[in-house]
């Protein structure tokens, strides 16, 4: 399989946060584990990224779900829906997150 060349036609333009910013903290609960969601605002109030951390610093889920964060912050700079991803989430057959992520992604407004 070929990989297509370094292109950047068709890219849409990352929308930058500006380096001072309004932030939230929250803690929240899943599954009995415990997490920390930060979410950053541009100037005008929407989302432009997350972080989340688990209660365990540096254990396997906390790479995860950081890791999980920071696609997620890079696709809402990119102009991706939030509500679209906040749908896309796996949940289980009463409609709750099955995962960190997906809870997270439901705590923002």
């Amino acid at each position: 399989m070929q990989l297509p060349e370094n292109n950047t036609a068709g890219k849409l333009a990352r929308n930058r946060l500006p380096n001072r910013r309004a932030a939230e903290t929250i803690g929240l609960e899943h599954f009995g584990a415990d997490f920390t969601m930060t979410a950053g605002y541009y100037s005008d109030g929407r989302i432009g990224e997350i972080f989340i951390n688990a209660g365990h610093a540096n254990s396997a889920l906390d790479a995860i779900v950081s890791d999980a964060a920071i696609a997620i912050s890079f696709a809402l700079q990119h102009g991706a829906d939030l509500a679209a991803m906040r749908s896309a989430m796996k949940r289980n057959s009463q409609g709750q997150p099955s995962s960190p992520i997906g809870a997270a992604l439901d705590l923002i407004p």
